[in-house]
């Protein structure tokens, strides 16, 4: 009886969904925080120190403190709810990286463009990619100390997003702001899907 009772405990249990989500953006603008801040495991990075030979290629404007860059991705996991999990793996932001992102963004349901209003232009490059490759994506722009705010139809209007791009604050550090992003970036990929859906239904 026992077993019986445990087996159909075991039946029951909820098996998660399991979506994959892509923070991308440009070189310093806080993939790497936002995946660290936000994962439930020790986050996979893929770190390694900027190079005397790297400063030719890296454009470091505007970043001039950060010594570190991901040369391949950052991995980590969340919990959204017993039946949804969400893989996130940050990408590589510089230049000269970029041909990992094609194995990155399959099967990805969507994505985070992370951007900085002192650096918006840097936005421009993962805007393009996901745009061209149908993957949705929500717009954070990472609040840094010190950085101008604006309104989210200012943001779109410098970035020449479409009306139903998504664009949101956050603050990478902090673990409930990254959830947020991450649940609209989910939200956002649905409401496409079911809109994509229904000139087919009808």
């Amino acid at each position: 009886m026992v077993f019986g009772r445990a087996e159909r405990r075991r039946k029951q249990a909820v098996e998660p969904v399991t979506l994959k989500i892509l923070v991308a953006g440009g070189f310093g603008v806080g993939k790497t925080t936002l995946v660290g801040s936000v994962s439930e495991i020790k986050p996979l990075r893929t770190e390694e120190q900027l190079s005397e030979a790297g400063r030719p290629v890296d454009d470091t404007a505007g970043v001039e403190g950060k010594h570190t860059t991901t040369v391949a991705m950052d991995f980590g996991r969340i919990t959204l709810r017993e039946d949804l999990v969400l893989y996130l793996f940050g990408t590589p932001g510089q230049d000269r990286f970029w041909f990992l992102w094609d194995e990155l963004a399959t099967g990805a349901l969507g994505a985070v463009v992370l951007a900085d209003t002192r650096r918006l232009e840097d936005s421009f490059a993962a805007i393009d990619y996901f745009e061209r490759r149908g993957i949705p994506f929500t717009v954070a722009v990472n609040c840094f100390e010190g950085a101008e705010r604006y309104p989210a139809e200012t943001v779109r209007e410098a970035l020449d997003l479409d009306p139903e791009v998504s664009v949101v604050d956050c603050d990478a550090r902090i673990k409930d702001s990254a959830r947020d992003v991450l649940i609209e970036v989910v939200q956002h990929a649905l409401r496409m899907s079911e809109e994509q859906r229904e000139p087919a239904l009808s």
